[in-house]
């Protein structure tokens, strides 16, 4: 009996031994996929957009004849539309980049008048600024998807010509279009809505040179050598726009 008993617990031994020899050499079945995740959002990258806004210009005038001088009390503001491009940089927290801008101006014949007062002549000056255009670095801190932005660099405005008109006879003189620049100062603030697409709101500040235009006494003869200077001028601008953004977004790569 007791031999019997030790059989049967050797032959269940063996055949256990058996079935566990035989599941050691079967196929280990592949691993589950590792989740997918999406690449962080950078800011890095060129960019391309478009922008609209509103523009005020400033300045005052003077004549070098009469020793008149006034100032360009409308300053009334226009509307400006255009497009930008640019490049960022992104460093953790801090990004670095650059842009340049252009837009174009409404037409709006910008004038002033004045009484010259050793006679009855009464001249009207008038100048039409018909773009604006800008070139600077981009110093920003970034929260994610949130930039805010400042920027310091150069920029230019296009006149189609001054108009000087003694409005007693009638007479006339208009330079040709010129341009003339200045230095920049602005900040913004963006958002990324997508990670390609992000939207704009911006403020500048273009300090402007001054200008000149001097009267042909064979044109006007009541202002022969009359010379008109505007100074102190400048131009200030609210902007909003998009971008799309071409990121540099890399599978894998952290950014903090």
């Amino acid at each position: 009996m007791k031999r019997a008993v030790i059989a049967a617990f050797a032959l269940l031994a063996f055949a256990l031994g058996t079935r566990l020899a035989g599941a050691a050499d079967l196929p280990v079945g592949p691993a589950p996929a590792a989740p997918y995740l999406p690449p962080p959002f950078t800011w890095t990258g060129f960019y391309l957009g478009g922008n609209i806004g509103g523009a005020w210009a400033q300045d005052g005038w003077s004549d070098s004849l009469f020793g008149l001088t006034w100032n360009n009390s409308t300053n009334n503001g226009r509307f400006i539309g255009g497009g930008e491009a640019g490049f960022n940089y992104q460093m953790g927290y801090f990004v670095i980049g650059v842009e340049g801008d252009f837009d174009w101006v409404a037409n709006h014949n910008n004038s002033t008048t004045v009484v010259i007062p050793t006679s009855a002549n009464a001249v009207q000056v008038v100048s039409n600024d018909s773009w604006i255009s800008t070139l600077a670095a981009r110093f920003a801190f970034a929260a994610d998807r949130w930039l805010i932005y400042a920027k310091a660099g150069g920029g230019w405005v296009g006149n189609n010509g001054f108009t000087v008109t003694n409005l007693t006879t009638g007479q006339s003189l208009t330079t040709s279009s010129n341009a003339v620049g200045g230095w920049l100062a602005g900040a913004g603030v963006e958002w990324a809505i997508t990670p390609n697409w992000t939207v704009k709101a911006e403020y500048d500040y273009l300090g402007l040179g001054s200008r000149t235009v001097t009267v042909s006494g064979t044109v006007i003869p009541a202002l022969a050598g009359d010379t008109f200077t505007s100074g102190n001028r400048n131009v200030q601008m609210v902007k909003v726009g998009f971008n799309y953004l071409f990121s540099w977004a890399t599978p894998g790569l952290a950014r903090y």
